[in-house]
């Protein structure tokens, strides 16, 4: 993997840049639709790249290792060719399904056993068998092993937690270094930085990660119930001591107004189930506001879902139209829905890297930020 900074803006730390892997190059800012059982809910590859215009994927380690299960992902090929798609993939370790499973695993210093949400069966995650696992699924970047801490959380827990994490994270560069890329392209493994909203905590683990010199590095733990101006305030922090020549990736993030604040605080990746979780519930993200599609006053409303969009079914689609699919619960009405929120974020990032470019970013950010925000 190799990263550029095309650009940085003089006013901020955002930056435009380029990131170069075996299975094509990744335009950042850039956000990432999440594809946690393998698939984009509802949303077929060609769309994503054709219309959405994604240039990199989510996998989830947890999901997949379940089921399908790691011989079948094997005797694929891996994820790629499980798929369809052939640009990169990142994979998230588990360890946020871990936090999410509180009341179903036990966290030891050796790994996390854990009973699986589908039948009960009982399993055990290690750092070096997280990196088996993502190997086998064959993501382009793979996430080291972490415990993702609930919010709030208090501070013993979290430093006791965050030197874990460390711990866990030289096992698992121990046990990368020493296996082998699959399937015949190169691999990334990615640092976790974590701590809460701890500052002198993400300091330290910043400082730690940063340490390890891999070529990225990944922010976590945040956009876990926190207000938005703690993770503003952590993320300006971590970044200030992450190197400048390498992608920062903050995870689970979120809102097109968190992506706007955080891609002025130098974050370079970005992914969220929001998009199209949201979107299945009839709301939608514009560039002039938000949007509750199930409102009374889209009923009669003959106009394009969004006639500035990237996607053509935001164009070619009526909120209309749109509106009583999803009051009907029609399939095609979540279909429309999550390509129209995902183009709007694809567009986003895509507009602020050309703004980052152009030297109009602070400009732009300010206007777009509230226009983002706004209920229509």
């Amino acid at each position: 993997m190799k990263f550029t900074v095309k650009k940085f803006d003089e006013q901020t730390s955002a930056r435009a840049g380029l990131i170069e892997t075996d299975h094509g190059n990744i335009e950042t800012p850039i956000f990432m639709p999440v594809g946690t059982v393998g698939t984009v809910k509802g949303v077929h590859q060609h769309e994503l790249k054709e219309e959405v215009q994604a240039q990199i994927i989510l996998g989830n380690t947890y999901h997949l290792y379940l089921r399908p299960g790691m011989e079948t992902m094997e005797k694929a090929g891996g994820l790629h060719r499980f798929n369809g798609w052939d640009k990169p993939i990142l994979t998230d370790s588990g360890g946020y399904q871990v936090y999410s499973l509180s009341a179903r695993r036990k966290i030891t210093e050796e790994g996390v056993t854990f009973r699986s949400h589908i039948d009960g069966s009982k399993h055990f995650f290690t750092p070096e068998g997280i990196m088996d696992i993502q190997r086998i699924i064959g993501a382009d970047f793979i996430m080291a092993f972490d415990e993702c801490t609930p919010y709030p959380c208090e501070y013993k827990y979290a430093k006791a937690s965050m030197e874990m994490t460390h711990r866990w994270l030289k096992r698992c560069c121990d046990h990368f270094d020493n296996t082998p890329d699959r399937y015949g392209y190169k691999q990334t493994l990615l640092p976790i930085v974590q701590g809460s909203t701890y500052k002198d905590l993400r300091k330290i683990s910043a400082e730690t990660i940063a340490a390890f010199d891999r070529p990225a590095n990944a922010i976590g733990g945040l956009s876990v119930g926190e207000p938005a101006e703690e993770m503003y305030s952590t993320t300006e922090i971590v970044c200030g001591i992450l190197p400048k020549d390498k992608p920062r990736y903050l995870m689970g993030v979120g809102t097109p107004a968190n992506l706007l604040e955080c891609i002025a605080l130098g974050i370079d990746m970005f992914d969220c189930v929001l998009p199209t979780r949201n979107a299945r519930h009839g709301l939608l993200y514009t560039a002039e506001g938000i949007i509750n599609i199930k409102n009374l006053k889209w009923k009669n409303d003959f106009s394009p879902i969004d006639e500035n969009s990237n996607s053509r079914s935001s164009r070619n689609y009526t909120k209309a139209y749109l509106r009583h699919l999803i009051h009907s619960k029609e399939l095609l009405g979540a279909q429309i829905a999550s390509l129209h929120n995902l183009g709007f974020f694809l567009w986003l990032v895509g507009q602020a890297r050309e703004h980052i470019l152009a030297g109009t970013f602070p400009v732009w950010k300010k206007d777009m930020l509230e226009r983002v925000q706004r209920r229509l």
